[in-house]
């Protein structure tokens, strides 16, 4: 698959990004990594305090330029990314991997023995007319900049949250593309992870909202409405990250799905 050109290098000369058709506040590019810098900038962020209305005002000139938005966390007690250790050279690509087939060897490894993999929910309905959830684009990304002014806003669950630009073909390969390495003791290529990410992108229009060290958060447009379809969802998650289930609050993938999952408008993964 050929290599995305990517566009933040133009960024150091240009710091606003004028000639990318953007108009950026200050800010920095990370290029650390776990072995040191990388050949190109793996992301942007800003500097100062990320404010609601930020992400919409940027998401149409930067997705046109080849960038991805996403909320990150700097304020953590691992820092920023440029302290997150990084990993690109450990990332393939994640249209080379089969979501399902990545989903039922993590089953296989983590699911009791005498549990079958039950294979993938089925897909979302497209659009719902009558409360504007779905898995359209529009959709998607509208409920994407909603739920990331709640993140940027004062008094939300992050300390201190950036907005961040990416480049990537899509959000789903937002972790991939920068060797994000939250989920490293689970599993070191975070594209195998990123295509599980295209499928629900597919079939459920998530977006990857916001990033910190071992967090990973989705905004979800068509989450599901009745039990059974969040039960079939509960198993794709429990193979993403069965830490979200063995040490949450909800130990059996009934009760995570009630809790976790049943009209939920966003999905949050944490790795040990």
């Amino acid at each position: 698959m050929a290599t995305l050109p990517n566009p933040l290098p133009h960024l150091a000369a240009d710091p606003t990004g004028g000639t990318l058709g953007l108009a950026l506040p200050a800010g920095r590019l990370i290029d650390a990594t776990d072995e040191g810098p990388w050949h190109e900038p793996l992301l942007w962020h800003a500097d100062a305090l990320s404010a609601p209305g930020d992400w919409a005002a940027h998401h149409d000139a930067c997705r046109a330029a080849g960038l991805v938005p996403v909320v990150i966390e700097v304020g953590g007690g691992q820092g920023g990314p440029q302290d997150w250790e990084l990993m690109p050279a450990d990332a393939s690509y994640p249209g080379d991997h089969d979501p399902e087939d990545v989903l039922t060897g993590f089953w296989d490894e983590y699911a009791a023995e005498d549990d079958d993999w039950p294979g993938l929910a089925p897909a979302a309905a497209t659009t719902d007319t009558d409360t504007g959830t779905g898995t359209g684009t529009e959709q998607a990304d509208l409920l994407a900049a909603r739920l990331a002014d709640s993140l940027l806003a004062p008094g939300s669950s992050f300390k201190e949250p950036r907005l961040a630009l990416v480049p990537a073909r899509r959000s789903a390969d937002v972790p991939a593309a920068i060797g994000w390495s939250g989920p490293a003791n689970y599993e070191s290529d975070t594209a195998r992870l990123c295509a599980v990410l295209r499928s629900w992108e597919d079939r459920f229009g998530i977006r990857v909202l916001a990033l910190t060290f071992n967090q990973l958060v989705l905004s979800v447009a068509a989450p599901p409405t009745t039990l059974a379809e969040a039960e079939a969802i509960a198993a794709e998650h429990f193979a993403f990250c069965p830490d979200n289930i063995t040490q949450g609050p909800h130990t059996t993938l009934p009760a995570y799905a009630e809790h976790e999952l049943l009209a939920k408008q966003t999905w949050s993964f944490w790795w040990d």
